[in-house]
């Protein structure tokens, strides 16, 4: 279902022009370009004549109980594209009573209807169907998807789809192999496990990759046969309301605030276990012996991937001091090629952020930086003149007290940091609250293994970053989240472990 959050955690404390900015970069901070212009950035024409989505919305009501159904006090609230600003649905406003009612039906499903008491292999069947559906109207979901969150329809529809139907596909198998044990005890008696599903999961998916965190969700939790309440991000419910299904662990991915407010009302109520996924501050390290141009393509893929809106995106590029400089040069040149414009373009790299209060996040930050004495390379400002769209940006000479090293900005902004040896740098990686993810660029395996080991991150990537296999786990260390998704642990989120002991009359054996 579809409903608002209670109260924003974001403040807004920038609405930049483009008029303002030159002024504003020349007064505050240093800047590396010449006369405090920089070159212009590629926009394949992309902000002039914007292309018509090539689907319908079809979907705008709660889906509760199998039926799609306006909110119980009428009320809607406006869905936009961050192309432009502009509304471009009104959906159903879920509030206390519209979650009663999901709740209220979705524990029926569980106590009354078929699918937990199904056979695993008829469940696995039903999901490698829903897989099939959703492969088929693939073309409409991520046209969907680029209108509604404003990433590039290609990434959309060439990667983020296939990895949605792989996730259903794996989260099949895994139905019909979900098993106790048999445990041996000190005794006659007979003693085994039941994996059992927990009931109601009620799950709250992000806006930065919906159709994604569905999969991460949903899948599991179905196959381990348990019902589902789902709560949509208001910036994106388009896609999760036409793939949408049916809440009792709170399963949850989007900002560490939140995410502690989802904790705290758990434990307040019921003591219903939690699973959170939440921010990070990633550290990507270039080593002395990287081949630097293969690194600045990594890391620039690291930082800008979804418009820098990645809760693992490397966004504090560690970079050795014997290649610094040259790194720094042809990243800020990479940085200037990159192609913003309308995500429904073929070749557009970057489309807008998801709304006005992210776009004027980042623009905040972007101020922080300079204010904070870093070198702005390149960017620093919005890009055209209406929609939420913010030039590729990239600050040199940054230091690990600046709100641009340590906070998570979810934006096109890539700080690069200088380091002398790999003990100063596991330091200064690991000096964060967060520990999501991490990546290192290195030739040698013994640099790798050492890193791998003493990073305190919930996923390190050797010489890649952002592989999202179904069966790698993903989560993170310190305020980065509870929990793990994906792969055989997600399937821990959604299982009741019970020990069921039986005594043994005069026991053959034991």
């Amino acid at each position: 279902m579809a409903a608002r959050r209670i109260s924003s955690l974001l403040t807004r404390s920038l609405s930049a022009s483009s008029s303002a900015s030159v002024s504003l970069l020349s007064s505050l901070g240093k800047s590396s370009s010449k006369n405090g212009s920089f070159k212009r950035f590629s926009t394949a024409t992309a902000l002039e004549e914007l292309v018509v989505p090539p689907v319908q919305i079809s979907y705008t009501q709660n889906l509760i109980d199998g039926k799609f159904v306006d909110a119980a006090s009428g009320k809607t609230f406006p869905t936009y594209d961050p192309r432009t600003g502009e509304v471009i649905a009104h959906v159903a406003e879920g509030d206390a009573e519209d979650i009663n009612r999901a709740v209220a039906a979705a524990r029926k499903a569980f106590g009354e209807g078929p699918w937990p008491k199904m056979t695993p292999y008829e469940r696995s069947r039903i999901l490698l169907r829903f897989a099939d559906l959703v492969e088929k109207h693939s073309e409409e979901l991520a046209a969907l998807e680029t209108w509604n969150n404003g990433k590039p329809h290609e990434q959309a529809a060439k990667s983020e789809l296939p990895l949605l139907i792989r996730l259903f596909h794996y989260y099949a198998g895994w139905a019909d192999k979900i098993h106790g044990l048999t445990v041996p005890a000190d005794g006659p008696h007979h003693v085994q496990t039941l994996h059992e599903p927990i009931g109601v999961a009620g799950q709250i998916i992000p806006w930065n990759f919906p159709l994604i965190m569905f999969a991460w969700k949903v899948g599991p939790a179905l196959a381990c046969g348990n019902t589902i309440v789902l709560k949509t991000a208001e910036q994106t419910p388009l896609t999760a309301l036409y793939v949408a299904k049916l809440f009792h662990e709170v399963a949850f991915t989007g900002s560490t605030d939140t995410g502690k407010i989802v904790l705290e009302l758990a434990a307040k109520s019921n003591l219903k276990p939690v699973t959170l996924e939440l921010g990070g501050k990633s550290p990507f390290i270039v080593c002395k012996d990287a081949d630097v141009d293969k690194a600045v393509e990594l890391a620039h893929f690291a930082l800008f991937f979804n418009q820098g809106q990645c809760c693992c995106a490397g966004s504090r590029t560690f970079v050795h001091e014997r290649v610094y400089d040259e790194f720094l040069e042809k990243a800020k040149a990479r940085a200037l090629r990159r192609v913003v414009g309308d995500p429904f373009k073929k070749g557009v790299e970057q489309g807008p952020q998801i709304d006005s209060e992210q776009f004027e996040k980042v623009l905040r930050y972007i101020r922080s930086g300079i204010d904070s004495n870093a070198t702005l390379e390149c960017g620093g400002d919005r890009l055209g003149t209406r929609g939420y769209f913010i030039q590729p940006t990239v600050f040199s000479n940054v230091t690990d007290d600046m709100l641009i090293a340590k906070d998570e900005i979810f934006g096109p902004v890539q700080s690069i940091l200088k380091f002398k040896d790999l003990d100063e740098v596991i330091r200064r990686a690991n000096t964060s609250r967060y520990g999501l993810a991490a990546g290192v660029f290195t030739k040698n395996i013994d640099t790798a293994n050492t890193l791998t080991r003493a990073l305190r991150a919930g996923t390190v990537w050797i010489n890649c970053f952002d592989v999202f296999d179904a069966a790698i786990p993903f989560g993170g260390y310190k305020m980065s989240g509870i929990g793990r998704e994906k792969g055989i642990y997600s399937l821990h989120n959604y299982l009741q472990v019970k020990a069921v002991v039986t005594p043994l009359k005069n026991p053959a054996w034991l």
